[in-house]
């Protein structure tokens, strides 16, 4: 066996292990969550779906879950315009400190949770937006935009500047051209950017605390509620709801990738 075989395969195994070691922690859960017993126990020594129901039947998860879901829509939205109309400024803008502005854009990435979370809350409590779905909504779009940033910027680097000089060329405005030449082209880089905002904020647990009180709440903040305050099992049945949601996402994200990609080399 050649040397060159012989690294391919290491660098195989090594993957491998790694991606075990970061996965295979995540996947206990999900037999932890048909655990029959009041206590988190691996392995389960009768198997039981009465965590699902409690979840069902407890209005403060499902209310906590539609909390998430509408904050997670509207960041979403708000996201992917922000972070377009930032990675448009960024990548094609000529003005003087680009550079730090766009190191402002991406801070949010970079300042540790707990910090902004204080901030907003001393903020927030002034204005009365503490438990309240719009400072939801405001924070996490903050925390949420650098990552459509860092996707649309990528696309609008590569993409071909050419195309919409030829679409201005034959009469087309700036918003048409937009609309119908670039937006088509960077479309997978905005919808992967959608779907990491939308995580972002579904997922996020340390500055929502800081917002979270008895009126308002996220799931997050549920779950953190159930392990802190008690050991409650059904946290271990809504991460596995959560964990096959997202991999059901990112499975589709790479399935219309994937068909998109043999429609483009069919064209070619």
């Amino acid at each position: 066996m050649s040397t060159k075989v012989l690294c391919r395969t290491a660098l195989a195994g090594v993957v491998t292990l790694t991606a075990i070691y970061l996965v295979a922690p995540v996947f206990v859960v999900i037999p932890t969550s048909f655990n029959a017993s009041p206590f988190l126990e691996f392995p389960p020594k009768v198997f039981s779906t009465r965590w699902y129901q409690s979840y069902f039947d407890d209005p403060a998860w499902i209310n906590a879950t539609l909390n998430s879901l509408q904050i997670g829509v509207w960041v979403t939205i708000l996201s992917v315009v922000l972070g377009t109309g930032a990675a448009l400024a960024m990548v094609r803008g000529r003005y003087p400190l680009r550079a730090i502005v766009s190191g402002l854009v991406l801070a949010p990435m970079l300042v540790p949770y707990v910090i902004v979370g204080l901030a907003v809350y001393a903020v927030f409590l002034e204005l009365g937006l503490t438990q309240s779905i719009l400072g939801f909504v405001l924070v996490h779009t903050a925390l949420a935009v650098p990552f459509v940033v860092i996707n649309v910027s990528a696309a609008l680097v590569s993409f071909d500047e050419r195309l919409e000089l030829a679409s201005m060329s034959l009469g087309a405005n700036r918003v048409t051209t937009f609309l119908k030449v670039t937006l088509p082209n960077i479309l997978p880089s905005v919808l992967a950017g959608a779907l990491f905002a939308f995580i972002t904020s579904f997922d996020e647990v340390v500055t929502s605390t800081f917002l979270a009180g008895p009126d308002v709440s996220t799931l997050p903040v549920q779950m953190w509620s159930g392990v802190r305050v008690q050991i409650d099992p059904t946290v271990a049945a809504v991460s596995t709801m959560l964990l096959l949601v997202t991999l059901a996402l990112f499975a589709s994200a790479g399935l219309v990738r994937l068909v998109r990609s043999r429609r483009l080399n069919r064209v070619a």
